[in-house]
């Protein structure tokens, strides 16, 4: 798995264009995620249809060609230098083939941030335009807004990538070992449902795979890693790094199906790496090459994640 194209990181007075490809955004917190924007001498701007909700489902931040279009014009601004998920949901895969993505390859690389259900835009942009993402926090997120260790691992990432160059969980080893690949995954639940779509990863060989998910009880998680288990999808991973399980079972019962369905793999596995619905969540790049040490709890890039 090749590594891919790293976007240039962002000085004070960027322009960021925040957008909302999921579900609908709560205003107030919108305002309070700009503020943080401001406050690291960002200059924010807001699609037009982040406020949205759509009447007849209102899980999505208005149609599926607005939000689209809120996405793709904002790539597209040459004065936009980053564009920053307001949250996830649920939505992203209805309006993923609606963009243009000639267009957006041909306005050239630039940073992109969020997770959850914009795991179908990670693995979008790395599959049509070949770029490196920012899996971490989104701008109108509780924990963005309130956790001190997710607003500053993200603040540094996007200003001073080389400071972050070593990530450390504090997780656990759950297979001990050291792998090297690729980094990529992330909303357990989206990549079972991205199998069998055009431009889907046929596998995540030669990858060190971050996996986690919210909300989900025991037997659907199940079923997400037995589908790609049955897939061969794990063939060839080198390693994985488990994030955290909010509003699942008890991590125990979580745990054993995770050793269950993962532990025969026969690769190094970290748990509790603290990325995803967690608190304090960490950004962790993907498309970047690095090194797990599972027994450390350590990831080290082989690159800063931005230019």
């Amino acid at each position: 798995m090749k590594t891919l194209v790293r976007p240039r990181r962002l000085a004070p007075g960027a322009r960021v264009a925040v957008v909302a490809p999921s579900g609908p955004v709560p205003e107030e917190r919108l305002e309070a995620g700009l503020d943080i924007l401001r406050g690291w001498d960002l200059d924010p701007v807001v699609g037009s249809h982040v406020l949205d909700r759509q009447t007849e489902f209102g899980y999505l931040a208005g149609t599926d060609a607005d939000r689209a279009a809120d996405l793709q014009s904002a790539w597209c601004d040459p004065s936009v230098d980053a564009v920053l998920c307001a949250r996830g949901g649920y939505g992203v895969q209805r309006m993923i083939g609606l963009l243009d993505w000639d267009a957006m390859r041909a306005a050239g690389p630039k940073v992109f941030v969020g997770f959850s259900d914009i795991t179908a835009l990670h693995e979008a942009f790395a599959r049509r335009m070949g770029l490196v993402t920012l899996h971490g926090p989104m701008v109108a997120g509780v924990d963005f807004l309130k956790n001190a260790r997710a607003q500053e691992h993200l603040r540094a990432t996007l200003f001073e990538p080389e400071s972050v160059r070593t990530i450390a969980s504090g997780g656990r080893a759950l297979v001990p070992g050291r792998a090297r690949g690729v980094l990529l995954g992330g909303c357990l639940c989206l990549l079972a449902a991205e199998l069998g779509t055009p431009w889907a990863r046929p596998s995540a060989r030669g990858g060190l795979l971050c996996l986690e998910d919210v909300g989900e009880e025991t037997y659907r998680l199940d079923r997400y890693l037995t589908q790609l288990l049955r897939a061969g999808w794990f063939e060839g991973a080198t390693g994985i790094l488990l994030g955290s399980w909010e509003e699942c079972a008890p991590y125990a019962e979580v745990r054993a199906l995770l050793m269950d369905r993962l532990g025969g793999l026969g690769i190094p596995i970290t748990e509790e790496f603290g990325f995803g619905h967690g608190e304090g969540a960490l950004t962790i790049p993907f498309g970047v090459r690095a090194e797990l040490d599972a027994e450390e709890a350590t990831l080290t890039l082989e690159v800063p994640a931005l230019l």
